[in-house]
């Protein structure tokens, strides 16, 4: 068995003029292919040939296997991403706009402590909303590092390395969090991984 390279859920040109075709075709089908081709090599011939790509990266972090570690926690991180971002506008509603009322004060809020954690972010990584121990909060992990991580459901993220958004917008990190944030952010997306029993699983 390998790890699948899923789709985009959207056409390519789908999130323009917030992020390109250009952007989606270099990290979609370059930078989260190599991701998911290395840990396929990696994995082949091993005893995590028939596990699920969740499975594999917790052995590679607990086996401190950074290589396989980097690769497969960064296929896992770029599937979540696609799903966070929709090209129809979408809003909390129902327990999920509740839950940000109640841990945030308002969406308002929660936005901007999502636009902070993203552009502060020091050097690469990913901003995320997540829910634990039935609140949810704002994190950030460096390079590679995931929520996917026992007892959090992450719920969105953003990439903010910088070939999320060079091709489009150079160095400016904020134009680009900004657009995420106001514009592409999935919150139908959300609202499924705060209601289920789990965290999300990677497709296929």
């Amino acid at each position: 068995m390998t790890i699948a390279f899923p789709p985009l859920p959207y056409a390519e040109d789908a999130l323009a003029p917030h992020i390109s075709a250009d952007t989606l075709a270099t990290h979609h089908g370059k930078h989260h292919k190599a991701y998911i081709d290395k840990t396929n090599a990696a994995i082949e011939g091993t005893e995590l040939a028939d596990k699920s790509l969740e499975e594999i990266i917790h052995h590679a972090e607990g086996a401190g296997n950074k290589g396989l570690f980097n690769n497969s926690a960064q296929s896992w991180n770029h599937a979540f991403y696609w799903n966070s971002l929709s090209p129809r506008k979408t809003a909390p509603s129902g327990d999920l706009a509740a839950a940000i009322d109640r841990d945030f004060g308002s969406l308002d809020d929660l936005k901007k402590k999502l636009k902070e954690t993203a552009v502060n972010h020091f050097a690469s990584g990913w901003a995320w909303l997540v829910a634990k121990d039935g609140k949810l909060s704002v994190t950030d992990t460096h390079d590679a590092g995931t929520e996917v991580t026992a007892g959090i459901k992450p719920l969105l993220v953003i990439d903010v390395w910088e070939h999320a958004y060079y091709i489009d917008r150079k160095n400016l990190r904020p134009a680009y969090v900004d657009a995420v944030v106001d514009e592409l952010l999935n919150w139908d997306f959300a609202a499924e991984n705060l209601s289920r029993d789990g965290a999300w699983a990677y497709p296929g």
